[in-house]
């Protein structure tokens, strides 16, 4: 069995209290003692400088190295990191070793070595995007047309206080991500806000250099859509703070006449 935890989530920036999912798993594993129960966290969302899920308990981490550890939107590559301090850990690690032995699950030479060149500088972009975000997630907690605004920063957030103690950077200071979240009132308007905007790009990916906005429930199978009508989803890049939120404020405002021309 797996306990499966992807904290933040995508794309709601809800926050999981890793720590205290392991120490439940570990009482169900007392329990069940025929049964091997895995914990295993996706913490793309969060890389290494603000969150080590290995050390709150988990048995194995996983990450998209096209993401955050890559950096520069031109890595296609994944990885998983098993916990040397747990039991299931050394046994998982042994069987993902197997299997990249015999069938040659592994990345290619180039792929590894983007993401070693990215690993150079990911506390330092990370440290960058994570204050931006934050000065952008307050702009918009508190803008007239944004009905609700996800970021862990924010203290009106629902698991702020967890966020506190597990998204933990360099000297022990908050570091809240670079992936955020606001909804709008409907569809309509969040496809004008994200045709309107002009420094922050239109596109899918996360955790590179630039910003990019994307309407979130466009791009889900309709039989599988899980986010909110009006819901765009950001990626906050190396660009001036002041910039993205002069682009916003923009794109906000021509979304806002869009809306008002249409009745």
């Amino acid at each position: 069995f797996v306990v499966w935890i992807e904290s933040p989530s995508n794309p709601l920036c809800q926050v999981t209290d890793i720590q205290s999912v392991c120490d439940a798993v570990q009482e169900m594993r007392a329990e069940n003692e025929n049964h091997r129960i895995l914990t295993v966290v996706d913490s793309t969302w969060a890389p290494p400088c603000i969150t080590q899920p290995l050390n709150l308990g988990a048995d194995a981490v996983l990450h998209s190295g096209t993401k955050y550890l890559g950096g520069h939107s031109d890595v296609l590559l994944g990885s998983v990191s098993c916990s040397p301090l747990t039991e299931n850990g050394h046994w998982l690690a042994e069987r993902l070793n197997a299997v990249q032995t015999s069938v040659g699950a592994v990345a290619s030479p180039l792929e590894c070595w983007l993401t070693l060149r990215g690993l150079r500088t990911l506390h330092l972009r990370v440290e960058r995007q994570c204050q931006t975000a934050m000065k952008l997630a307050k702009y918009l907690n508190g803008h007239k047309d944004v009905v609700k605004c996800h970021y862990p920063g924010l203290k009106s957030h629902p698991q702020h206080a967890v966020a506190m103690r597990q998204m933990v950077g360099p000297g022990n200071d908050s570091m809240y991500g670079g992936m955020l979240s606001f909804e709008v009132e409907n569809e309509t308007w969040a496809m004008a806000v994200a045709g309107a905007v002009r420094v922050i790009r239109r596109a899918t990916s996360l955790g590179g250099t630039e910003t990019l906005i994307e309407h979130r429930a466009s791009i889900e199978p309709p039989e599988r859509r899980t986010s909110p009508s009006g819901l765009l989803r950001m990626s906050v890049g190396l660009e001036d703070a002041n910039d993205l939120q002069h682009d916003l404020e923009i794109a906000l405002e021509v979304a806002s006449q869009v809306m008002v021309s249409n009745k």
